[in-house]
């Protein structure tokens, strides 16, 4: 599998937010393992001490946790923890730009939700309104 690193972060947190979007998304489930740090390491061609890093900051979140012997596992209330933090993160940092470029280019709700409904449907213009 090919990913592009982001130069602009450190891999192993590029490591953890995709275990976090995974977990988020539902490929990972509360009990589940998580990936072993030697196929991790091997699939994205990093160094296993990066994984580990990656992994390690999993469990200082409280979101996975070690048990010896059998590898990680995702903890139970990890889902919805990352749902609450992401949602506040969102809220905070990036919902303020999307409004504003929403009122920038001048859209509508209706435009949004016509947008979310059909991928095709573009927003209609002012003549079209009248």
């Amino acid at each position: 599998m090919d990913f592009e690193w982001n130069d602009s972060q450190p891999i192993y947190r590029q490591l953890r937010d995709r275990v976090v979007a995974m977990m988020l998304d539902g490929v990972l489930k509360e009990g589940d393992p998580l990936p072993s740090v030697r196929t991790v390491a091997a699939q994205y061609r990093v160094n296993p001490l990066t994984v580990l890093k990656a992994y390690q900051q999993l469990v200082d979140e409280e979101l996975v946790e070690t048990r010896r012997g059998l590898g990680m596992f995702m903890n139970a209330g990890a889902r919805a923890m990352l749902l609450r933090g992401e949602r506040q993160r969102f809220l905070e940092k990036e919902w303020p730009k999307v409004c504003a470029t929403i009122q920038r280019l001048g859209l509508r709700a209706e435009d949004l939700l016509d947008a979310t409904h059909s991928k095709s449907a573009k927003p209609r213009s002012r003549k079209e309104e009248r």
